[in-house]
């Protein structure tokens, strides 16, 4: 393992000085491109193995940058205060609110007390729990939080159902079904997952139309329940069929987790309160920005504007005296607030060293080619690539390519750059892939190969439906 961290750590240098010595010696005229290249390739070499965590990776362009004459310190450093950034900022507030809270907790486990009995609708309760979190808390810490939930799930019901073999399939497909739900779910809002907020990012900083919080739900929510349906489906009636039949002690088991918890606390109470607020605020911004006391309201300013009232209301408690103190931003993936950065600026760096103009000229000389068949290859592209790397690292890099790649062909670069990006939190097959899916394949309730047997369909359903989707509903909502 020490080597393999050495071997990387030296290889990303390595791929750098390489390139800078075509530039000096071999490829004059190209000298700022393959500069840009090798900062590309070490990012994407360290993104990759992270011999370092991403965090630190993304740091590189604020010394090499400037080193090579690409962009000023201050003009690198600027991306790393991007307002996307700080939409992030303030979802993850509330999502470490609600876990501080157990505010998340009680949401899933009142979604799961109406599924029912049936096997097949716990399995239905479960997946739309985990999905519903996702929209608002990180994947990873949904599936965290589901994962007990489930196993206990697994160890009352096995042991009731008649059929082995359906008893098996239950377990498979719930444990299935929370890790693509909570992959799923985060699709559904723009601070759902990390890669919606790159692109974001992007395309507020390429001039184009800002997405809007609503805007994006209204494009995301129905393609997400048509994939969600289908994992649904497939898993429960296809790949792993679960007997029907009623199974006594599922609602004593969730009411007696529900009983654990209490009553609604006021501090939950008062995180509800401001989520509500909060998501109503996103929701309707587009028609408060027709007034003028509103016209400069935008998605992170009332995320930050949601962060710091979690920071001043007060609460009686033994744990704490305000909803969130300081040392509960411990859990803020500060490291993917720095990736944002480092995607950003590297992007700025591209088009600085004109790369995005070469690049450009060279695919001016491409005949031709159908939009439909372009998205379904960069869709299929994106989805398997993520199987193997950060999806976060992926859309960092290939977003502003794909701004490139569609300008020449003369596409809707978001046309391009959403389905890449859906794409990318659409990785089914391996543990690898996602943090949902290492943590639901650790439990030991799963075997690699059962995951890929899922995986495979999934992998193929998603590249066709997102391609045909985009293709059709993107130019009509952006």
């Amino acid at each position: 393992m020490r080597v393999n961290r050495t071997l990387t750590l030296i290889l990303g240098p390595l791929l750098f000085c390489l390139c800078l010595v075509l530039g000096q010696f071999g490829y004059k005229e190209y000298s700022p491109q393959l500069t840009i290249v090798g900062v590309l390739s070490w990012m994407l070499v360290w993104w990759v193995t992270q011999p370092v965590p991403i965090g630190i990776t993304s740091l590189l362009p604020m010394v090499l940058f400037p080193l090579a004459d690409i962009l000023s310190l201050k003009e690198t450093t600027s991306n790393y205060a991007s307002p996307i950034i700080y939409l992030f900022f303030g979802g993850f507030a509330l999502g470490i609110a609600l876990e501080k809270w157990n505010l998340h907790k009680r949401i899933a486990l009142n979604i799961l007390k109406v599924s029912g009995e049936k096997p097949q609708h716990i399995v239905l309760g479960s997946m739309l729990a985990t999905a519903f979190m996702s929209m608002w808390i990180s994947n990873t810490a949904t599936t965290v939080m589901m994962l007990p939930i489930g196993m206990s799930l697994i160890a009352l019901i096995q042991g009731k159902i008649g059929s082995q073999l359906s008893a098996k399939n239950f377990g498979l497909a719930l444990m299935l079904g929370i890790a693509y739900a909570a992959n799923l779910g985060g699709i559904s809002t723009l601070i759902g997952t990390p890669p919606n907020l790159v692109l974001a990012s992007f395309v507020s900083e390429s001039g184009l139309p800002e997405f809007g919080f609503a805007n994006w739900m209204l494009f995301a929510v129905p393609l997400v329940s048509v994939l969600f349906t289908i994992v649904y489906l497939l898993n429960t009636r296809v790949l792993f069929p679960i007997k029907d039949g009623n199974v006594n002690g599922i609602a004593d088991l969730i009411q007696q987790e529900i009983n654990q918890l209490g009553k609604l606390s006021g501090a939950e109470k008062r995180v509800l309160l401001v989520l509500i607020g909060t998501a109503f605020l996103w929701i309707v911004r587009s028609q408060l920005n027709k007034l003028s006391i509103f016209e400069n309201l935008s998605d992170p300013l009332i995320a930050v504007l949601a962060a710091i009232i979690l920071f001043m209301i007060p609460v009686k408690s033994e744990q704490s005296t305000q909803v969130l103190e300081w040392k509960d931003m411990q859990k803020m993936p500060w490291g993917i607030l720095l990736l944002f950065g480092g995607g950003s600026a590297l992007a700025k760096g591209m088009v600085a060293s004109e790369l995005v103009d070469v690049i450009g000229l060279w695919l001016s000389n491409v005949e031709y080619v159908y939009p439909l068949l372009l998205i379904g290859t960069i869709t299929f592209f994106s989805l398997m690539l993520t199987e193997v790397m950060s999806n976060v690292a992926l859309v960092s890099v290939f977003v502003p390519l794909s701004f490139v790649i569609a300008q020449s062909l003369g596409v809707n670069e978001v046309q391009l750059a959403i389905p890449l990006t859906i794409a990318s939190s659409c990785a089914f097959m391996f543990p690898i892939s996602t943090p949902p899916n290492a943590i639901v394949f650790g439990s030991g309730a799963i075997e690699m190969k059962q995951m890929a047997k899922a995986g495979i369909w999934l992998n193929l359903i998603s590249i066709l439906l997102i391609s045909v989707y985009c293709y059709y509903l993107v130019p009509a909502l952006f």
